[in-house]
């Protein structure tokens, strides 16, 4: 009979481990595999030899002793049981922990982990309308993966503004803590490990902006050889395919790289659409390849019945939070604009933007002169700023064309035309105070 067995729990250097495996060893011991069960251990792997270890200690239930209970009202008893019972998996699709959390819960945020659960893997788009809560959403179901034993590693993928905020919801309203990551950060993890090792297994639960990881082609490799329990990428927009664009953008190859790096796969935004059949059908196959057959012509359908997407607007869910939405009541107002403005707007006008080093009248122009035309109409100092970028975009470059010299001087008259906006012809400022 061996002296140990699977399924056995020992307690080796002050620890208490769950045998998982036993093979002999040429020493004549025995190799034990085994995962950890006490506080400290719990969740890690280790092989111990037998013949290496000072000692072993096999806890044998016939061995238990039965210590009777002085607490008042039996509350230590008490405690231990719901410790237990709080340290159980379920087996479920039903929420144990996410209602739980630092939150005003609504019941309509519930639907995207319950909704989760019920699959094989959870992989969703969480696709609700701004200010509805996607990131707590995103929490709920974490914490009840976590619960069920498959959320010890996470990685949170997110732009680099969202970081901090993102960060603080999960610690402060979860309590699952991530470690933020930068380039600087991955660096010194990369120098404090030898080098055959992955800096990705360095930190259980992360989160990086993903132009961090798009812009580093070293870093690839470590991705391909590291796994996780869950991946969340925030604002997944951002990593669609454009429907205008050849090829995937450096984002789009790394969401599509990170997509089989995990079973569980949680995709956030607000504006999951940007009008695109092959740019939405990109985010669908990030969770699962064979949603959508072609991604040039498919229907809702193809997907729906597939629990991969939850899309609520303030309107589905009014009846559920009428106390936090009140209705909006809208004005128009009118404000001519000062001589100084319209000057800005007719040299704005007469800017021939320019395209890949030619000017060419078209959409692609016209679009950044919407653009140029938002900025101005929000503030002067706004367009200035998109104007001074705009002039250091082309100056930068190491060969300027002669369309592009052309624009440059015309962004420079109109900088100078907004220059001449102060306050008193601030028009939308005067009407304000």
């Amino acid at each position: 009979m061996l002296p140990y067995a699977p399924g056995a729990r020992v307690v080796v250097r002050d620890e208490e481990w769950l045998i998982r495996r036993v093979d002999p060893s040429s020493d004549g011991g025995y190799l034990l595999g085994c995962g950890g069960v006490s506080e400290l251990v719990r969740g890690r792997s280790a092989q111990f030899l037998t013949q290496l270890e000072e000692e072993i200690l096999v806890l044998d239930p016939a061995r238990t002793e039965l210590v009777a209970d002085t607490s008042s009202h039996f509350n230590s008893t008490f405690l231990y049981l719901e410790a237990q019972l709080r340290r159980s998996t379920p087996n479920d699709d039903q929420i144990h922990l996410g209602h739980r959390a630092v939150m005003n819960l609504v019941p309509y945020q519930l639907d995207p982990a319950l909704q989760a659960l019920k699959q094989p893997r959870q992989r969703i788009l969480i696709a609700d309308a701004v200010g509805l809560g996607k990131t707590l959403e995103a929490g709920i179901l974490t914490s009840e993966l976590i619960q069920r034993g498959r959320g010890q590693r996470i990685l949170v993928i997110t732009l680099k503004s969202m970081l901090t905020q993102f960060q603080k919801e999960f610690w402060s309203r979860f309590s699952i803590p991530l470690v933020r990551l930068d380039s600087v950060g991955l660096q010194r993890v990369r120098n404090s490990i030898p080098s055959n090792h992955n800096p990705f297994n360095y930190y259980d639960r992360t989160i990086i902006s993903i132009d961090t990881l798009k812009n580093n082609l070293e870093y690839r490799n470590y991705l391909e050889n590291a796994w996780w329990d869950i991946i969340i990428i925030d604002e997944c927009h951002n990593v669609a395919a454009r429907g205008n664009e050849d090829g995937l953008s450096r984002r789009a190859r790394l969401a599509r790289l990170l997509s089989g790096r995990s079973d569980t796969m949680m995709l956030l935004s607000a504006t999951p659409h940007d009008g695109s059949a092959r740019s939405f059908a990109s985010l669908m196959s990030l969770l699962d390849p064979t949603a959508i057959s072609d991604p040039d012509d498919y229907t809702p359908e193809d997907f729906h019945g597939k629990g991969l997407v939850v899309r609520r607007f303030k309107k589905d869910i009014r009846d559920q939070v009428s106390a936090d939405f009140q209705e909006r009541i809208t004005e128009q107002l009118k404000q001519p604009a000062s001589l100084q403005e319209e000057a800005a707007y007719r040299a704005l006008l007469a800017i021939p933007f320019t395209q890949k080093g030619e000017h060419r009248a078209g959409k692609q122009q016209e679009l950044q002169r919407v653009g140029m035309q938002k900025a101005l109409f929000s503030s002067p100092f706004a367009a200035l700023d998109s104007t001074a970028r705009r002039i250091a975009l082309l100056q930068d470059k190491p060969a300027i064309s002669g369309d592009e010299q052309a624009e440059v001087a015309a962004l420079e008259e109109f900088a100078a035309a907004l220059r001449e906006i102060d306050a008193a012809s601030f028009s939308k400022f005067q009407r304000l105070v």
